[in-house]
């Protein structure tokens, strides 16, 4: 199974390097790229392109890719007109941009208004906005979209940090068609990216160096590791898992991730609640089991062994109850754990009795910043700013993996290993969000040996759910119910239907 890699500015140069080494021209890695990003114009917005096409080419190698689009596109009879911006000064931009002239000569050029624009100013080696004419050229295609334009960027919107998606001076893109691997700065700047669409350039085995990217998690690599539903499944085989929570008010939170569970596959759910609860749970979801939380160490242990995986604090609260609560499901869970919410904050500033809670028992923290920031004593803000940084070193301490949740989404195993899901949308961003993917992944954990495997898994289908739930850039009206519904349909894993160069595609995300 070949997945993208998620990869700084640092680490998408060594990939060049390494294929360029291995006996493929750096000219020829342009010429794909380039010709890529041509078909990928067409096939997203040729009624634009059809109205006029201006390419914006810079001097460095993203301008030889703008040189090979712009060639590209005026052989298939579409209107072009290159703005170039600084002159090419790399050999492989040089050799483009001659290459172009012949074509472009002969081209036809847009008549007024173009429908689309091309920005090819600034790649991935830039650093910091961009300067004089760059920033200029920069203005000139920010302007040309607020008049109507269709914005297509090359590798990245220029000024764009691949690595942090800081974009100060940056124009906004419609489309961005990146080259061989997803960079984190387009995963941190969804809404200056647009449709982010990765395409082969040749790369080959280099694509997937081994140097610590993480992998993007998509449909295929969930088809790959959850296990089909045999067809003489029985609700003891398909696992049973008990949700812990639910304190006083709080009711919402494990009913929210026991409706996920049973739509993600699991044979039994126990949800197990604050006394004065254990009635409501049974009337709004009576294909569920309900019951109290543990009184003492011998019903911990037989929930325990009842249970294949135990998800504890959706919902639990952060009152005296909540530690030993946790402390006497976790010790005494038989099978894989996941926890989540308030479990997570009963440890503040702990992680050494959290990690000696947890000990060998396969273990997945599904955390927000807030509540990982509080478990590992770190500052909120730093843990968004560096989550490719942070995750891996908690799930190192604890043993457990960690699913930090967030834009991107990122899943550390205790050996370092890390994945990204960058599926779903900001209809995510409602409160019970979290419960249902703790849902989704407790019910994983149960039917997947690896909860590194399970936690990637379960984020890419809880944001596929919220993709489905509402049409690309609508959010407003759309409920959790609504991304409840749609897991039906996101368990189909169906992997969308794009030509052989399309390694991923993301869509565009956030409010039209």
């Amino acid at each position: 199974m070949t997945l993208v890699r998620v990869v700084t500015a640092a680490q998408a140069a060594e990939r060049d390097a390494r294929a360029i080494a291995a006996g493929t021209p750096s000219r020829q890695l342009m010429q794909t790229a380039g010709r890529a990003a041509a078909d990928e114009i067409l096939r997203h917005a040729a009624d634009r392109a059809a109205a006029g096409v201006e390419v914006y080419a810079g001097g460095g190698n993203n301008g030889g890719d703008a040189w090979v689009v712009a060639a590209t596109l005026a052989a298939r009879g579409i209107p072009v007109r290159v703005h170039e911006v600084e002159p090419a000064r790399t050999p492989d931009a040089r050799a483009e941009k001659d290459a172009a002239a012949a074509v472009l000569n002969q081209a036809a050029q847009p008549s007024g208004a173009p429908g689309l624009v091309v920005d090819g100013l600034l790649g991935t080696g830039a650093r910091g906005a961009p300067r004089g004419d760059i920033a200029r050229a920069c203005e000139a295609v920010d302007e040309a979209r607020r008049n109507g334009a269709y914005v297509v960027a090359l590798d990245v919107p220029s000024g764009l940090d691949a690595a942090t998606g800081a974009h100060e001076g940056a124009p906004r893109a419609d489309l961005t068609v990146t080259f061989g691997t997803i960079k984190r700065g387009h995963l941190f700047a969804r809404d200056w990216c647009g449709t982010i669409v990765a395409v082969d350039i040749g790369l080959g085995a280099h694509a997937d160096l081994d140097d610590g990217a993480p992998r993007l998690a998509d449909a295929a690599f969930v088809r790959a590791v959850v296990p089909r539903i045999t067809a003489d499944a029985h609700k003891g085989k398909r696992g049973k898992v008990a949700i812990v929570g639910g304190t006083r008010g709080m009711a919402g939170a494990v009913l929210f991730a026991a409706r996920a569970a049973l739509r993600s596959g699991v044979g039994l759910v126990k949800v197990v609640v604050h006394p004065e609860n254990v009635a409501l749970v049974q009337r709004a979801l009576p294909e569920a089991i309900a019951a109290e939380w543990p009184q003492n160490d011998k019903e911990a242990t037989d929930l325990g062994a009842w249970g294949d995986a135990i998800l504890v604090g959706p919902g639990l609260g952060r009152g005296a109850h909540a530690r030993k609560l946790v402390a006497r499901c976790v010790s005494r869970a038989r099978g894989p754990v996941v926890i989540d919410a308030d479990a997570l904050n009963a440890y503040e500033g702990d992680p050494t009795a959290f990690a000696a809670l947890i000990g060998d028992r396969p273990a997945l923290l599904t955390p927000h910043p807030l509540e990982f920031a509080r478990l590992a004593g770190a500052e909120p803000n730093i843990v968004n700013a560096e989550r490719f940084a942070v995750a891996a070193p908690l799930a190192h301490s604890t043993g457990a993996a960690v699913l930090l949740k967030g834009v991107p989404t990122v899943i550390a195993a205790p050996d370092g290993r890390l994945m990204v899901s960058a599926s779903g949308s900001p209809v995510l961003g409602q409160g019970g969000s979290g419960d249902i993917l703790a849902g989704i992944a407790v019910t994983l954990v149960a039917q997947v040996d690896s909860p590194f495997e399970a936690g990637a898994a379960a984020a890419w289908v809880h944001g596929r759910a919220a993709e489905l739930a509402a049409p690309p850039g609508e959010i407003r009206g759309v409920t959790l119910d609504d991304v409840l519904a749609a897991l039906r349909e996101a368990w189909k894993l169906e992997s969308p239907v794009v030509p052989p160069y399309v390694l991923a595609e993301l869509h565009a995300v956030g409010e039209k």
